[in-house]
C-alpha cells in the first residue's frame, strides 16, 4: 500500500527536511516513528528538501507500508512518538503511480518579514528587520519582473546542494502584502531552485529599502548572473504552504 501524508513543523531546531548522518532531520524523525510502529525500517520520500531552519505547513511525503487499521490511528500513533513541532495532518491511501517528488505540479511559498523586533514568539518565524519607511509599491512592480517563465539563476544559490540542471521555471504568482509592521510574500510556481524563494525575499525587500529598483531587478535576472547586490534572506521566514499535484 502506498500513502501520501501531509505533514508541518517548525524548522528551528532541525537540520532541514532532508535525512542526515547525524539524524537531526524532520525525515530522520518520521522514519524512526514508523519503524518503530512497523517494526521495521521504513523509509519515507519527500516533495522536497527545506534547508535548515525553514518551516512547513503542507509538506508532503509518501511511504509504502501494509496498514490494515483506519489511516487516523496511523496518525495518532505517529503522534505519540514525534516531537511535537512535527504534525501529521492527513493520510490516505494512493495509487502506486504517486510519488511525493516526482508527481509535484507546483508549489506556493510564505515568507514574512517584520519591521523592527518581532515579539519572542514571532521571532522563531519572521526576518525581523530595521523599523525604517519601505516601499510596498516598489516591491510590486519588482514583482511583475519575477512573475513568468525565465531563467532564475541569478535569483537562486545554485553552486548549492540539489543543483538543478534546468535554470528555467514558471513562478505564477508572487504577491506582496503588508498589514501594520508584518510584510508578507506569496508566491507561486511549478518549481524552484536552491534558495530562490529566500533571494526573492531579499531582492525585494532591497527594492522596498531603495538600494534597488525595479528595473534593476529586470536587469539582474537577464544577466543570468548571481551579485552580492542581493542578499538570501534568512531561513526562519521561510515557509512550504501547499504542495500541488494533479
Amino acid at each position: 500500500m502506498r500513502w501520501k501524508c501531509i505533514c508541518a513543523y517548525d524548522g528551528t531546531d532541525f537540520d532541514g527536511w532532508q535525512r542526515q548522518p547525524n539524524g537531526g532531520a524532520v525525515q530522520n524523525h518520521i522514519e524512526a516513528a514508523l519503524s518503530g510502529i512497523f517494526d521495521q525500517k521504513i523509509q519515507i520520500h519527500g516533495s522536497g528538501r527545506t534547508d535548515a531552519g525553514v518551516h512547513a505547513r503542507g509538506q508532503c511525503f509518501h511511504l509504502d507500508a501494509d496498514w490494515k487499521h483506519e489511516s487516523d490511528k496511523l496518525i495518532r500513533a505517529l503522534h505519540a512518538n514525534l516531537d511535537k513541532t512535527i504534525q501529521i495532518k492527513s493520510i490516505r491511501k494512493v495509487s502506486d503511480d504517486f510519488h511525493a517528488r516526482y508527481s509535484v505540479t507546483g508549489k506556493r511559498y510564505i515568507y514574512r518579514i517584520y519591521l523592527g523586533r518581532a515579539d519572542p514568539i514571532d521571532n522563531r518565524y519572521v526576518w525581523d528587520c530595521r523599523d525604517l519607511p519601505i516601499d510596498i509599491e516598489a516591491m510590486q512592480k519588482a514583482a511583475e519582473h519575477i512573475i513568468g517563465t525565465q531563467d532564475y539563476t541569478a535569483l537562486s544559490a545554485t553552486h548549492g546542494k540539489d543543483n538543478d540542471p534546468n535554470p528555467v521555471k514558471t513562478v505564477h504568482r508572487l504577491a506582496i502584502k503588508q498589514q501594520g509592521k508584518q510584510i508578507r510574500i506569496d508566491t507561486e510556481g511549478t518549481g524552484f531552485l536552491y534558495k530562490m524563494v529566500r533571494t526573492f525575499a531579499g531582492a525585494l525587500y532591497a527594492v522596498g529599502r531603495g538600494r534597488l529598483t525595479p528595473d534593476d531587478i529586470r536587469e539582474i535576472i537577464d544577466s543570468k548572473q548571481r551579485t552580492h547586490r542581493i542578499v538570501t534572506a534568512p531561513a526562519k521566514g521561510l515557509f512550504l504552504d501547499k504542495v500541488f499535484y494533479k
